[in-house]
């Protein structure tokens, strides 16, 4: 079972969107304030690319598309990225995708000279949160200025 990591392509935007909506819903991030509500996630080609120093990138396992992660400015900033919409369908987690996933977005932001990385996720990710701390992120008693997803109870920083 290989796996291919790809910038996302408008032919991904349809699987991308409900996996992100059915892994939302798996741990409740469900309406405004959580990630999945997010009005991007319809059409994620659309929002990210290197011309707003942005990138989301999927990974398809033979021809399907089995999630995604993405990095973008925070808040317009050119010093602070935010790590978005880290999901994977069930069946692929625990393979090491994520992880892949999260590296490359890390390394994207480091070449376009982000000086820090943000994120917020859910407690009850706790895979994802064991991920995000062995990359490095810290936890932070609130979240940063100007973030939108007020349903998120966990916030973390890493220097880049």
């Amino acid at each position: 079972m290989a796996v291919e990591i790809l910038e996302i392509q408008a032919g991904h935007d349809h699987e991308i969107c409900n996996i992100i909506k059915m892994v939302g819903e798996e741990f409740g991030a469900i309406g405004e304030g959580y990630g999945p509500s997010d009005a991007e996630v319809v059409e994620m080609s659309a929002h990210y690319g290197d011309r707003n120093s942005s990138l989301y990138l999927v990974a398809s396992m033979d021809g399907s598309i089995v999630g995604g992660c993405g990095v973008a400015p925070f808040n317009g900033s050119n010093q602070t990225c935010e790590l978005r919409k880290l999901f994977l369908l069930k069946e692929v987690r625990g393979l090491g995708i994520g992880k892949e996933l999260v590296a490359r977005c890390l390394a994207y932001a480091s070449q376009k000279g982000y000086k820090e990385c943000y994120l917020d996720t859910l407690s009850g990710m706790k895979s994802a949160i064991s991920l995000y701390e062995k990359f490095g992120f810290q936890h932070l008693d609130r979240p940063l200025e100007g973030v939108v997803h007020s349903g998120c109870d966990v916030w973390m920083l890493k220097k880049l």
